[in-house]
């Protein structure tokens, strides 16, 4: 079978190409790709090519497919993983396999038929024995394609951990009805972060999120608003850092002048860390989220407040399978709302420069659909695109209908009207 996919050669060399895959084996499954977010790690393995520990070595000769934020259908199932799939059900992956043999190698990253960016793949065995190929029952593909991005949100929330002085135990997750700061929250990892942290069964009481960006900041409190949260016994507060003299006496002022139970760190800058380090209360957990792409990145840490005020530090990279299948099941029950995290969207042919461009182009997460033609487009100019197109003129319409963002309807749309590629 053909494909057409994105595929990486060496640093900053993506191409699109057509090209045969091969015949699955017993232990194999071919699926057909439909959706797949554009995420960070994409742009780094691109900036750094074969230097990036997950990418191989030889991709000048064996180019891989990127993309690992992807949902599709099973096309055919080899004997061996019959019992467990069947032809026509959905997928979602978890990228990060962990193997002892290679705990590097995910899909997206390392292989030359499994990626988000492809139109078809063939799913290797270590896939399925690893527990990473998951059913899912959802109507819309592009809330898969998010669901491991917010996979490693989850593991954020369940990463964090607070001891007892009495035991030398540690509680895992955020401290159940505490406070918590999410610091350059209002990205599209943050945006998720806050929808988890209102909607999860364990949930604070108090929630502050800042930015930089107060046009974000305005976005982000339309789409998770401050009604929405105190619903869910949640108080949210939208803060704007850059207009406060006192950021950390602002913020602790709004906890009663107490620091933070669970701070969030969203964004990779030294300062932030250092602010995130100031605003922990007495036994509270750092998580720094965002990853660096400088091996030598470092930044101060209060170690007087680590010996007596029990301070701690974590950090994530990616979620496991358990927090994948939660991430699954939460935005099949209507919980959590994807959608939030995606401001543009385009067709296969919109990948390359995309990924190459990511940090420059404004906005959220960035949606492909792998079987159409279409530049990557922001939500936002649906409707001026509109006024001399039909087809973003109607897309324009289904997003007005959905609180200007993403939705069920519109995907149909899309896949049932664009231009295939």
């Amino acid at each position: 079978m053909k494909t057409k996919a994105v595929r990486l050669y060496g640093v900053n060399d993506l191409r699109l190409e057509e090209f045969e895959l091969p015949e699955i084996k017993d232990d194999e499954i071919l699926a057909k790709v439909v959706s797949d977010s554009i995420c960070m790690s994409s742009f780094k393995a691109a900036e750094q090519g074969a230097a990036h520990k997950r990418v191989p070595e030889d991709i000048a000769e064996n180019p891989v497919i990127i993309g690992h934020e992807f949902c599709g259908d099973i096309l055919k199932v080899g004997k061996k993983w019959q019992h467990k799939f069947k032809e026509g059900q959905k997928f979602g992956i978890q990228p990060a396999m962990n193997r002892p043999e290679n705990p590097f190698a995910a899909p997206g990253y390392s292989y030359r038929f499994i990626g988000g960016d492809s139109q078809y793949v063939v799913i290797p065995n270590e896939v399925m024995e690893s527990d990473c190929l998951i059913p899912y029952n959802g109507e819309s593909y592009f809330k898969a394609s998010l669901a491991e991005p917010m996979s490693c949100i989850i593991a954020g929330y369940h990463e964090n951990y607070h001891t007892h002085y009495e035991t030398h135990t540690h509680e895992m997750g955020i401290k159940e009805g505490g406070a918590v700061a999410i610091l350059a929250g209002v990205g599209p990892m943050g945006l998720g972060c806050v929808d988890y942290g209102i909607h999860n069964d364990r949930k604070p009481s108090l929630m502050v999120v800042t930015d930089i960006d107060q046009a974000r900041l305005d976005r982000a409190a339309t789409l998770l608003t401050v009604e929405e949260a105190a619903k869910n016994g949640v108080k949210l507060v939208y803060v704007n850092t850059s207009a406060i003299e006192d950021p950390v006496k602002y913020m602790k002022d709004l906890n009663g002048g107490n620091g933070f139970d669970d701070v969030f760190v969203y964004a990779p800058v030294a300062a932030l860390v250092e602010q995130g380090d100031a605003l922990l209360g007495n036994g509270g957990c750092l998580n720094f989220f965002a990853g660096p792409i400088k091996t030598d990145f470092s930044a101060k840490f209060n170690f007087y407040d680590v010996h007596y005020a029990f301070h701690r530090i974590t950090g994530t990279s990616g979620g496991n399978t358990a927090d994948l299948r939660e991430a699954l099941r939460l935005a099949g029950e209507g919980r959590i709302n994807p959608s939030i995290m995606i401001s543009h969207v385009g067709g296969l042919d919109s990948v390359v420069d995309t990924t190459l461009n990511l940090p420059n182009i404004k906005g959220a997460k960035k949606l492909v659909y792998t079987h159409i033609s279409m530049p990557m487009t922001a939500i936002a100019d649906f409707e001026k695109l509109g006024e001399t197109d039909p087809f973003f003129k109607d897309l324009s319409d289904i997003c007005k209908k959905n609180n200007g963002i993403w939705s069920d309807e519109a995907e149909k749309y899309v896949l049932k009207n664009a231009k295939k590629i």
